[in-house]
């Protein structure tokens, strides 16, 4: 994935997810805006995975101390 196309992602995952939490919010939907922010924490996170993906040791650790 070249940096433009880094950038495209990046740029499609935050319009899309803004938008969905910008209406939630407007409707006074909390809990689903909620969930379209974890939403978007996970999309992201597996971007960076895809870039600099962590051994299953680390990743399990990282999951308890959650």
């Amino acid at each position: 994935m070249t940096c433009q196309q880094l950038a495209e992602e990046l740029k499609r995952i935050a319009t899309a997810q803004v938008s969905d939490i910008t209406r939630a919010v407007k409707e006074g939907q909390k809990s689903i805006a909620l969930n379209e922010v974890r939403d978007m924490a996970r999309r992201l996170e597996l971007l960076a995975d895809a870039f600099d993906p962590k051994p299953a040791a680390e990743a399990a650790d990282g999951a308890q101390a959650a």
